[in-house]
């Protein structure tokens, strides 16, 4: 599935992008493709949308990516087929600020964090301490 038909479904009960759909966008990814091929459909599509909203600056490739991984990790926990039940059953990714438990705010403010992906530093990702790794 296409990124813009992702964002067109994650969009039909809202008129502005939020972190809700957002979190939608990402669901819808990782049910299509697996969360492997969503982090860079997702990371591109947002780059794209961004660029073309004339804001390049708000892409974030660290952050980007760690949300994928992160639904990721909660779809593979729990397989909903219904975005509002599995919102309801972990309401922890719907907020934003989520990130920085695994993450100094420094860290993600980086130059390195933007443009390219960084480990967390402050705790690892659940799966991390058993893999070594943010791919899951």
């Amino acid at each position: 599935m296409a990124f813009e038909d992702l964002l067109t479904e994650a969009m039909k009960a809202s008129d502005r992008f939020g972190h809700r759909q957002h979190v939608h966008l990402t669901w819808l990814a990782i049910r299509s493709v697996g969360t492997a091929a969503a982090i860079p459909l997702i990371s591109d599509g947002i780059q794209a949308t961004a660029r073309y909203a004339g804001a390049p600056q708000k892409y974030h490739a660290t952050m980007s990516r760690a949300w994928v991984v992160l639904v990721g990790h909660h779809t593979d926990a729990d397989p909903a087929d219904d975005f509002d039940h599995f919102a309801d059953a972990n309401p922890e990714l719907l907020d934003k600020r989520l990130l920085t438990r695994f993450y100094n705010s420094t860290t993600l403010a980086s130059d390195a964090a933007r443009t390219g992906w960084v480990d967390p530093d402050r705790e690892p990702f659940p799966w991390m301490a058993t893999t070594g790794s943010a791919n899951t």
